[in-house]
């Protein structure tokens, strides 16, 4: 039976709501704009996370997602924390204290990954390459066999700050003809980008549900590998909140997770593993993502505007467009914001020459055009 509140205390909602209503279509790194139907679902009011009810969404969920990311012989883990809680985890449990890992760098969320190594007491090993240009397989090959005492390999699938993808699947076979474990940042990417966790040998791809999925931010998910449980059980201090052997005992009893997790946003996300579904399948949603960035791409570009990402290996689900000389990125961004439109500013060392048009989320190719004509003539007027 559906249950029905009256709001006793209204004016408190509306006060909050003044501050928070939706005044701009989205096209930001993230969060990003949600599905009606998702925004639905995550209304519903809360329940026990220990409840036969919770319990059951959590359970398809996992096998949702084990579906989508064809990770047959990995654990889906799900996470109350934002995607950077696998960093952390990723590094204490797979990689012993004082360990060395090859953090490949390709803009500023690479760098954030050389931050969590060092800071929970491992070795950063660096090999950063220009933002714009992603990581080649004869560059990793020739790194790795400089830094033969790696435990691990990172490497940041999709680099949200440079619009850049980089080739997993070749980069993964390197790290595998090492004998390496491969920890991958898809936190922009999963959803958006093409992920075959079994097939690429992948031990650890984790990301967050405010992006591609387009589910509010709260909810971190991750397929981890066999090898990596093996090496955390031996894995002294490997904390607790973020202890992945303790995740799957939970998943096998079938029992959620070992804290609270954020119930509506699991539930956000399975809606959205259904409408994929209901889309035609993971190939299509994807090519939804291919066709949205092409349209996008090829906007800028009519405008004379450059794109970072070197060719080929531009990113499906964000771009970041070159301003040209005497402009300035957050000029752009804050004109666009004037006509109702949040773009995402430029980040890290391209910050000033650079803004970014994601394109995750709830969208139709109707908003992006029009995004494009608004974009057109910012750019005229601020040229002139």
């Amino acid at each position: 039976m559906e249950l029905r509140f009256d709001m006793q205390y209204e004016d408190a909602y509306r006060e909050v709501y003044e501050m928070v209503k939706p005044r701009y279509k989205l096209f930001t790194a993230g969060p990003v704009a949600c599905f009606p139907e998702v925004l639905a679902i995550m209304s519903v009011q809360m329940f026990s996370h220990r409840s036969a009810e919770a319990k059951a969404v959590h359970v398809d969920t996992l096998e949702r997602l084990k579906k989508f990311l064809e990770a047959d012989s990995g654990e889906i883990i799900l996470f109350p924390s934002s995607g950077t809680g696998f960093m952390e985890s990723a590094v204490r449990n797979a990689v012993p204290r004082g360990g060395k890992v090859l953090v490949t760098i390709i803009g500023a969320f690479g760098k954030r990954f050389a931050d969590v190594v060092e800071a929970n007491g491992r070795k950063a090993v660096i090999f950063e390459k220009e933002p714009g240009q992603a990581v080649k397989p004869e560059e990793l090959d020739e790194a790795l066999r400089k830094n033969p005492d790696v435990h691990a390999v990172t490497i940041t699938y999709n680099e949200t700050s440079t619009g850049v993808l980089n080739p997993l699947p070749e980069l993964a076979k390197v790290v595998h003809e090492h004998d390496k474990l491969l920890f991958v940042d898809a936190v922009s990417a999963m959803g958006g980008a093409d992920i075959k966790f079994d097939e690429w040998g992948i031990d650890l791809v984790f990301a967050s549900s405010q992006k591609a999925f387009g589910v509010p931010p709260g909810l971190a998910v991750a397929a981890v590998s066999e090898r990596v449980f093996e090496i955390a059980e031996k894995m002294p201090e490997r904390g607790w909140y973020f202890d992945l052997p303790l995740y799957r005992k939970f998943n096998e009893k079938k029992k959620g997770t070992p804290s609270t997790p954020p119930l509506p946003q699991i539930f956000g996300l399975n809606v959205v593993l259904r409408i994929i579904e209901k889309m035609g399948g993971k190939e299509a949603w994807l090519d939804m993502y291919r066709k949205r960035s092409e349209i996008i791409r090829e906007g800028v570009k009519e405008m004379g505007l450059g794109i970072l990402a070197e060719p080929g290996y531009e990113s499906p689900t964000i771009t970041a467009v070159v301003v040209p000389e005497g402009m300035k990125g957050i000029d752009v961004y804050n004109a666009m914001r004037e006509r109702g439109f949040e773009l995402a500013k430029g980040y890290g060392s391209v910050a000033e020459k650079t803004f970014r048009i994601g394109n995750m989320g709830y969208m139709t190719f109707d908003d992006i055009r029009e995004m494009l004509d608004n974009l057109r003539e910012v750019i005229e007027k601020l040229k002139a």
